[in-house]
C-alpha cells in the first residue's frame, strides 16, 4: 500500500507568533455581544423606573458612560504588561482590602444598605475593588510559592488573605453574598493552582454537610428564624406562604419566568417590571429577559457566557506562565460565581441573595471593573503565542563570473 504523503508549500512555513502580536478577537467577540445585550435589558428594563422620575434613558444613560470608562480601563490594562502587578501583589492586596474602611466615613445609602461611596456623580463600591485585588494578588502569591504550594503553611496564609477580605466585607457593609463570592474566587484559584487540591474538596464537601444541616434545622423549627436571612430561607422553600414579605421578590421573579414561554412577549412588553419586581434592573434582570424573550433569549445568554468562560479555559491553560494562568482563573471564577449564583436565585434554585449578572445587570462599579478584569485576561493573551504560516522569501540568482562578464 502506498504511504500517503502531506504536501507542503514551498514558498510558506508554519511558525510561532512573537509575544505581545497576538489578539483574542473571539474573546473581544464575546464581551462585546454580552456588553450590548446588557446594554439593550438595562433600557428595557428601567425603562419604566426612570419614566417615573421623569427620564426613561436615566439608567441606561449612566449604565452606558460606566460602560465606556470601563473600555478606557480594559484598553490601559490590555497594554499594560501584566507581568508588573507582579511586584505590586504586596500594596494591592493592602489598598483593596483597606478600600472597604471608605464606607465608613463617605459612604452612601442607597436602598438601606451602606455599601457604596460616592465620588462625584458616581458611586463606586469597594467591594470591587477587593474582588480585583485579591485575584491578581493571589495570583502573585501563588506564583511566588512555586513547587511550595501544597505546604500547610504557605494554604493557610492564602484562606487568610481572602478570610480577611470577606470578613471586612461581611462586618463593614453587611453584605453576605459578596463575602461569598470573594471566598469562592480564592477557592478556586487555590485548588486549581495546588498540586494537592484533595483538603480543599474534603473542605467543601464539610461546608456543603454543615450548610445542609442548618438548613434542615431552620426548616424543622421555622418559629425560631426570626433573622432576615434566616427568613430567605424559608422563603426559599414556600414563596407563596411569604409574599409580602421577603418572598414577594422571589414570588414576581417566577410571574415573569412562567409568562415568557419560549419566545417571550416580545422586547419591552413586560409587566413584572412595572413596579411588580423592584428595581428589575438590577438582581432580577434574568426573569426580565425570560419573559420578553423567552426561555429563547434565556438560553442564548447561557450560551454566551458558557463560550466566554470556555475561552478564558484556552488562554489560562496557553498562558506563558502561572501567573498570568491564576490571573485568568480568577477572572474565570468571578464570573462562573456570579453567574450560576444569579440565575440560581431568579429561578429560585438557591435562597434569594443580592448577586448582580455580570455585564447585563444595571451597576457602573460592576461593569468597569469586570472589564479592567477582561483587560487583564487580554494582557496575558496577548503573549501567548501561536501558529502562523509566513511566507518564505525568493532566493535570489547568484550571479556568475560569465554573466558578471
Amino acid at each position: 500500500m502506498p504511504e500517503l504523503k502531506v504536501a507542503h508549500s514551498e514558498d510558506s512555513k508554519t511558525t510561532l507568533s512573537p509575544k505581545g502580536r497576538f489578539f483574542d478577537y473571539t474573546l473581544l467577540i464575546i464581551v462585546l455581544l454580552l456588553i450590548v445585550y446588557g446594554l439593550i435589558m438595562v433600557y428595557s428594563t428601567s425603562a419604566f423606573s426612570g419614566m417615573q422620575e421623569g427620564d426613561p434613558a436615566k439608567y441606561f444613560r449612566k449604565q452606558l458612560i460606566s460602560t465606556m470608562i470601563g473600555f478606557g480601563f480594559m484598553l490601559l490594562a490590555t497594554f499594560i504588561d501584566y507581568r508588573r502587578w507582579y511586584k505590586l501583589k504586596v500594596p494591592i492586596y493592602i489598598l483593596s482590602v483597606l478600600s472597604i474602611f471608605l464606607v465608613i466615613p463617605f459612604g452612601a445609602d442607597i436602598n438601606g444598605a451602606n455599601r457604596w461611596i460616592r465620588i462625584g456623580g458616581f458611586s463606586l463600591q469597594p467591594a470591587e475593588i477587593v474582588k480585583l485585588g485579591l485575584i491578581v494578588s493571589l495570583a502573585g502569591f501563588i506564583t511566588y510559592s512555586g513547587k511550595k504550594i501544597s505546604k500547610f503553611r504557605n494554604n493557610l496564609f492564602f484562606c487568610g488573605m481572602a478570610g480577611i477580605a470577606a470578613l471586612f466585607i461581611l462586618v463593614i457593609t453587611n453584605n453576605l453574598s459578596t463575602a461569598i463570592i470573594v471566598l469562592g474566587i480564592a477557592y478556586l484559584m487555590i485548588v486549581v493552582g495546588n498540586n494537592k487540591p484533595k483538603w480543599y474538596i474534603v473542605l467543601m464537601v464539610a461546608l456543603v454537610a454543615i450548610a445542609t444541616v442548618i438548613v434542615v434545622l431552620i426548616f424543622k423549627n421555622p418559629d425560631g428564624a426570626n433573622g432576615f436571612r434566616f427568613k430567605r430561607i424559608l422563603a426559599w422553600r414556600d414563596p407563596e406562604a411569604y409574599a409580602s414579605d421577603v418572598g414577594f421578590q422571589t414570588l414576581q421573579s417566577l410571574y415573569a419566568l412562567g409568562s415568557g414561554g419560549f419566545f417571550g412577549k416580545g422586547l419591552g412588553q413586560s409587566l413584572q417590571k412595572l413596579g411588580f419586581i423592584p428595581e428589575a434592573q438590577n438582581d432580577m434582570v434574568f426573569s426580565v429577559i425570560c419573559e420578553e424573550l423567552g426561555l429563547f433569549g434565556g438560553i442564548c445568554l447561557i450560551v454566551l457566557f458558557i463560550l466566554l468562560i470556555w475561552r478564558l479555559m484556552i488562554i489560562a491553560n496557553n498562558a506563558p506562565d502561572l501567573f498570568g494562568s491564576m490571573i485568568v482563573v480568577g477572572v474565570m471564577a468571578h464570573i462562573s460565581i456570579q453567574v450560576v449564583l444569579n440565575i440560581a436565585v431568579v429561578t429560585n434554585a438557591i435562597p434569594n441573595t443580592g448577586v448582580t449578572l455580570p455585564f447585563i445587570s444595571y451597576g457602573g462599579s460592576s461593569v468597569v471593573f469586570l472589564m479592567t478584569e477582561i483587560g487583564l485576561v487580554f494582557s496575558v493573551s496577548r503573549q501567548v503565542r501561536v501558529p502562523v504560516t509566513v511566507k518564505s522569501r525568493p532566493e535570489r540568482p547568484v550571479k556568475t563570473s560569465r554573466q558578471n562578464a
